[in-house]
């Protein structure tokens, strides 16, 4: 009983090793969204962070400015959901589809 405990722990620090691993390289990939047309695009990290943002000029309007933010709300969004479901796709591969709660 005691070497399949064992073995159990032994595969799990490895999982968790490979995990952060992953988590390491998602860092450094990114993803990308626009909205508006391409008139605003949003670039987020694996880590869930706002990379960059790219606002064309021509959407730029003093008149109307509650549009240019909504705007850069739905890139935005869209950005973080997508580098989201990257991390989840990369997680998913290590743990074999199984849902671990609390790895992304």
């Amino acid at each position: 009983m005691t070497k399949g405990f064992g073995n159990l722990v032994r595969q799990a620090q490895q999982l968790q090793a490979k995990m952060l691993q992953v988590q390491e390289e998602m860092a450094g990939r990114t993803a990308e969204a626009s909205a508006g047309g391409g008139m605003v695009t949003a670039v987020a990290n694996g880590k869930q962070e706002l990379v960059s943002i790219k606002v064309e000029k021509e959407v730029v309007n003093p008149e109307d400015v509650e549009m240019l933010q909504d705007l850069i709300v739905a890139a935005v969004n869209a950005a973080l959901k997508k580098a989201r479901e990257m991390v989840s796709e990369e997680m998913k591969k290590l743990t074999g589809g199984i849902n671990i709660p609390g790895l992304m």
